[in-house]
């Protein structure tokens, strides 16, 4: 499955880095694909039908006629500032314009969804995607039923640790647009930009969610939000969960890493994509970057990590 992240900008960047997957899905007939948040930049849509979904999705992404997995990121739920996630309520418009769209996949705000194995057993592979912009916005949440502590979260809480009680999926991969650990510069979920108190801005409460539900049961957390690649190892704090960082499909970053938690690999510099196989016995990420002056991407990196037995 092809894992882009933080790409709607329309732009040449965002072009040239769905020309360069595009070669590669096909040659590795890739059949899913995953966007990690900030779908439309910089405001998110004004309507389930905004002319955006077809020049920041549709019209970059011609040839990628696969399913997208999509979650909503900050700019997709701006409130009176761009990128502030202060109106999670926008993303409505993003659940209604999948209902019309044979490929933006999205049938509410947080959903899991289940891949058959071949054999018709359990699941090969379950996704949890999650909406975290109410727990790591970058203003205080005006409406109370979007605030951190509010019926929204405590339901989809409930709602995310039920669904991984209850998965049999070989594989489990959480997808959410903040990352939990993160080298750069938005830093990790409880010190994002350097905030360290705070319901919302430092991501305290979302760094709870990822410890309190995830860590330890979740085999992957995919996330964007920082326009990076980067494939962190599975530590002991994670509980044995990687977290992988995908968000450079349209814009890069500052070429520097500013933490330093463990990581198999990264890059702060260059655009790029990454894809993810999975297997019964064994999953791998292979990550590409690109050059966007020759739409042409470049494999940079490749993870392979074993099922533990049953």
């Amino acid at each position: 499955m092809l894992l882009t992240g933080d790409a709607g900008t329309g732009e040449e960047a965002q072009h040239a880095v769905a020309a360069a997957a595009r070669e590669v899905c096909r040659a590795e007939k890739v059949s899913l694909a995953v966007g990690l948040g900030d779908n439309i930049y910089e405001n998110g849509p004004e309507s389930d039908h905004d002319s955006e979904f077809r020049t920041k999705f549709e019209d970059p992404n011609s040839g990628l006629d696969m399913p997208w997995l999509m979650v909503l990121g900050n700019h997709d739920c701006s409130g009176l500032i761009p990128g502030s996630g202060g109106d999670p309520s926008r993303g409505d418009r993003e659940v209604s314009y999948a209902k019309g769209s044979p490929r933006w996949y999205m049938p509410s705000r947080y959903y899991n969804l289940a891949l058959p194995s071949a054999d018709g057993g359990d699941p090969l592979v379950e996704f949890f995607a999650l909406d975290t912009n109410p727990v790591s916005s970058y203003v205080a949440q005006l409406d109370p039923h979007y605030r951190w502590d509010g019926p929204y979260m405590r339901e989809q809480r409930r709602w995310l640790d039920g669904a991984l009680k209850a998965s049999r999926a070989r594989w489990k991969i959480v997808l959410g647009h903040h990352p939990y650990l993160n080298n750069g510069k938005h830093g990790s979920a409880g010190s994002y930009d350097g905030f360290v108190i705070g319901h919302y801005t430092s991501g305290i409460h979302l760094k709870e969610l990822y410890e309190e539900v995830v860590c330890g049961r979740a085999d992957l957390i995919l996330s964007g939000h920082d326009h990076t690649l980067q494939i962190l190892e599975p530590t002991t704090r994670t509980g044995g969960t990687r977290q992988i960082v995908c968000g450079a499909a349209a814009k890069g970053g500052d070429g520097r890493a500013h933490f330093g938690h463990p990581a198999a690999w990264q890059n702060f510099s260059d655009h790029g994509f990454m894809v993810l196989k999975v297997s019964g016995r064994a999953m791998t990420v292979d990550a590409y970057t690109v050059d966007v002056a020759t739409r042409t991407a470049r494999l940079a990196h490749s993870v392979r990590t074993a099922a533990a037995l049953r």
